[in-house]
């Protein structure tokens, strides 16, 4: 089963449970996913609905601090159990160790040694890790090495 029929899975129990949080957060997802489709006039792979699925948390974590700096704690609580519905979908995240080896191997491949080389090694790190690492925590873990 990939990823869309999972969602729409997903999306029909919430229905059938009454769950109305979770219900609403898949049809957000879906609803960004169905755009998509419709502006490409073809169906998603699972790799770019996991793009998505990044994107979509990568956008809540961002409004999360914003809303945690003006003390706005009844949509702090909205967005992290957003989150976690969403995060439900995505690969096992990596550790940040498993991480590190990940960069090391890429260092070694690239040959990579100053952060003047840090695009190609981006270029060729961010697909071994994609949809299960953050790309901030990466970029920093890429900072330490290439100092």
């Amino acid at each position: 089963m990939n990823l869309s029929e999972r969602l729409n899975e997903d999306m029909k129990q919430a229905m059938k449970s009454r769950d109305k949080f979770k219900l609403s957060t898949i049809r957000m997802v879906r609803s960004t996913i169905k755009n998509l489709e419709i502006d490409l006039k073809r169906a998603l792979d699972d790799n770019e609905v996991l793009d998505i699925l990044s994107r979509e948390i990568k956008q809540r974590k961002d409004a999360l601090q914003e809303f945690e700096k003006a003390g706005r704690e009844d949509l702090v609580d909205s967005l992290k159990a957003e989150i976690e519905i969403i995060a439900q979908y995505l690969p096992e995240q990596l550790s940040e160790e498993e991480i590190k080896v990940i960069v090391q191997q890429t260092i070694q491949e690239t040959g990579a040694s100053s952060k003047a080389e840090m695009g190609k090694l981006m270029s060729s790190l961010m697909p071994k890790v994609k949809g299960r690492a953050d790309g901030k925590l990466v970029n920093q873990i890429v900072q330490q090495f290439l100092q």
